[in-house]
């Protein structure tokens, strides 16, 4: 039973991975038609808070009374958590404007070593060898990753830029998420922390766009972008990760960065040279050295 559990935990996050994994190629073919990154993040927010509204009702129609609703000062935290989930969004997709989504996965991973960053100056924990020698596995697999050492390869310095802010955003997002209104439903937790970062896409949004806004987005990309962004990915991580336990989902979870480059190669036909490959394997490695117990039990 409990194996099965696991097993059911394991698929569950990586159909979530999967599906986040999709994201980035999807926005780069939105870009392709023309429609541009306020159009295609303000699509995707106001889908993903009307999936959340309806999945909220239905858990109500449900569940009943029994639904733990979350207070004034949970939505509150919950909305400020979200503003860096809204800024993950911006800087990710600016970011593929001007490098390679197989690039900007890359960047994006770039989470493993900043949680450890995060963790050691907010609560004072001192690394242990077993992260450290991740990290160092992390940065020497997104210099192969990335090309850095082949001088031929020119990549434009604001897509690092804002890739890297991307994954620091992110890294704030899983920070605060694991830690507020935990108590609080998952669907709830999500409606919120996406109602926070709706305030900062529409603030992007409206000192951004110069252009009239082209609605056509919500017909073609908005349903799609919605789904693998921020509706499907939540809720499967939040079913899946209290099956696998945290180690095991975050292994698991890396399936993003294998799909969403080989969504690039597939359907945007972007090169991905062997060393690029050997990286990515790096950086997978040292998710997995990250979250292994090499602990024998007695």
């Amino acid at each position: 039973m409990i194996k099965n559990n696991v097993l059911k935990g394991v698929f569950l996050v990586g159909l979530g991975a999967t599906s986040y994994g999709m994201l980035a190629t999807f926005v780069k073919i939105a870009y392709g038609e023309g429609f541009t990154t306020p159009e295609v993040t303000i699509a995707q927010f106001v889908y993903g808070i009307t999936g959340m509204l309806l999945i909220n009702m239905f858990q109500k129609a449900k569940k009943g009374n029994d639904v733990i609703k979350a207070s004034r000062k949970n939505i509150t935290q919950l909305m400020l958590a979200g503003t860096s989930l809204g800024m993950t969004s911006i800087f990710y997709y600016l970011a593929v404007k001007y490098i390679p989504v197989s690039i900007a996965i890359v960047l994006l991973m770039q989470t493993v070593w900043m949680g450890v960053l995060f963790e050691m100056i907010l609560e004072k924990k001192r690394p242990s060898t077993q992260k450290i020698i991740s990290v160092i596995i992390v940065l020497f697999g997104t210099a192969l990753a990335t090309n850095l050492i082949q001088s031929k390869i020119e990549l434009d310095w604001r897509g690092i830029v804002l890739g890297l802010m991307a994954a620091a955003s992110f890294t704030t997002t899983m920070f605060t998420a694991n830690r507020i209104a935990t108590h609080v439903s998952s669907a709830q937790r999500s409606l919120y922390m996406l109602l926070g970062g709706a305030i900062i896409v529409f603030g992007f949004a409206i000192a951004t766009q110069t252009t009239p806004f082209n609605f056509e987005i919500f017909m073609k990309w908005g349903i799609i972008l919605a789904l693998f962004g921020t509706i499907i990915p939540p809720l499967l991580f939040n079913a899946g990760f209290p099956l696998t336990g945290i180690g095991l989902g975050s292994i698991v979870s890396a399936l993003e960065l294998p799909v969403s480059v080989l969504m690039a190669y597939f359907l945007l036909s972007e090169k991905v040279s062997l060393i690029q490959w050997i990286g990515i394997i790096l950086i997978i490695m040292a998710i997995v050295i990250m979250n292994v117990n090499f602990k024998k039990k007695a």
